[in-house]
């Protein structure tokens, strides 16, 4: 039981690292969750900073992902006693950490990149393919949010192609819904072409 709390607890505070919003913080002394959409992502801070900006906070972002599953693959015993489950506990909860974050009082981002990150620790080829598809989208559309969710949306289907374990389809099938639902307005304004488009 210890280990699936310390998994748990790793993969939040990992999850829960503001990168955006204290990047924001530090160059400008604004608060990001009071300017555009609201979010700590990267979508609003290049709004804030600009685009190398924007890059650097998807980069961190992705690398908090990975690292969760990291430390519980090499630093919590036993994390192979039932297949999976500890390092996808903790990516499941680095992207709730991400959205709700314990130092911004449980807001956050969209966890995109989060995702993105776990993906990249659990099969690679996945994490490229969903990281391809949203850029093309993106660019395409000119919409960060359609990219984001139609790539996430198809993480399940690609780790079924590959052949992938029943817990990391899981995992990706639970992970798109609940990004989704944090994507419901962005959804909601696409639908009503009131989506802020990327320039």
């Amino acid at each position: 039981m210890l280990q699936y709390i310390f998994a748990i607890l790793i993969g939040y505070l990992i999850g829960s690292i503001p990168t955006g919003y204290w990047l924001v913080k530090w160059k400008t002394g604004q608060d990001l969750r009071t300017i555009g959409s609201g979010s700590t992502g990267a979508t609003n801070v290049k709004r804030v900073l600009g685009t190398k900006w924007f890059f650097l906070v998807m980069l961190l972002d992705a690398i908090k992902g990975a690292l969760a599953i990291w430390l519980v693959i090499n630093y919590v015993p036993g994390h192979n006693i039932v297949y999976g489950t500890l390092p996808v506990l903790a990516a499941a909860s680095a992207l709730v950490g991400h959205s709700k974050s314990v130092f911004l009082k449980f807001s956050g981002g969209k966890s995109v990149a989060t995702f993105i990150g776990t993906l990249l620790a659990i099969y690679w080829p996945v994490a490229a393919i969903v990281a391809v598809v949203w850029g093309v989208l993106t660019y395409i559309t000119k919409y960060v949010s359609a990219g984001s969710i139609i790539a996430v949306s198809i993480s399940p289907l690609l780790m079924y192609l590959f052949d992938q374990h029943t817990i990391f389809i899981q995992y990706t099938s639970v992970a798109a819904l609940y990004i989704l639902w944090l994507h419901r307005d962005n959804i909601k304004r696409l639908t009503n072409g009131e989506e802020n488009k990327v320039r």
